[in-house]
């Protein structure tokens, strides 16, 4: 495909998953997330050429322009939105196939410094919403979504639904796995830990009341 049926194409994307996009000159001087995939081709292309200073230099500054990070390594394939995009972080071992959309504050990172592959993989026409992390050498199937704000950090099957912290597929092949998504519901460990050591506490008020009471009973015998 020539460049101009490239540029063209990303930009048909933007029309397609944006109502607010009005004309095609908006949309080629104003979308921050269509300016970072521009930026991150030329980068890749450098960064496959062993020119990995120059690959950064291009990341970096698309990063200041755009405030999204996509390190030069990433395979991102075609189609691919980004919406917003103020936040969005994409690890050098990412791989993104094609029609893939993700939204604003997404993170596509690692879990610590294994090497190797070590950022998630996210399969065709998948989508990530708002805040979503994604973590690990992990696979994000094909057609599935990411909830918002959700922590993901196992593998998602194809065409499926996940959901909170940490990420849990709620819905599979259009089927609920669970009937419920109360994925606001989020386990507070400090919360448990506190009520775990008032039951404790409350235990002991009850044995330190009966060696009193046992006390007492001793002194009335005497």
């Amino acid at each position: 495909m020539g460049i101009f049926k490239r540029l063209k194409e990303d930009m048909d994307v933007v029309f397609e998953q944006d109502p607010a996009a009005r004309t095609y000159t908006e949309v080629f001087l104003t979308y921050s997330g269509l300016h970072a995939v521009w930026s991150h081709r030329i980068a890749h292309g450098l960064y496959k050429r062993r020119l990995f200073f120059l690959a950064r230099v291009v990341s970096q500054l698309s990063r200041f322009f755009t405030g999204i990070e996509i390190h030069p390594g990433a395979k991102i394939g075609r189609r691919f939105f980004i919406d917003h995009g103020m936040g969005v972080v994409i690890g050098e071992t990412c791989e993104i196939g094609d029609n893939v959309t993700v939204f604003q504050g997404v993170t596509l990172g690692g879990t610590g410094k294994e090497k190797g592959k070590r950022h998630p993989t996210v399969k065709d026409n998948a989508l990530i919403s708002t805040g979503a992390k994604v973590l690990g050498s992990i696979t994000i199937g094909e057609s599935s979504k990411v909830g918002g704000g959700s922590v993901v950090l196992h593998d998602v099957p194809d065409h499926s639904t996940v959901v909170g912290i940490p990420g849990r597929v709620v819905v599979q092949n259009g089927k609920k796995v669970r009937r419920d998504l109360d994925h606001h519901k989020i386990p507070d460990p400090v919360a448990d830990r506190c009520a775990q050591l008032q039951k404790e506490i409350d235990m002991l008020k009850v044995e330190i009341e009966k060696i009193k009471e046992g006390e007492q009973h001793g002194d009335n015998h005497l």
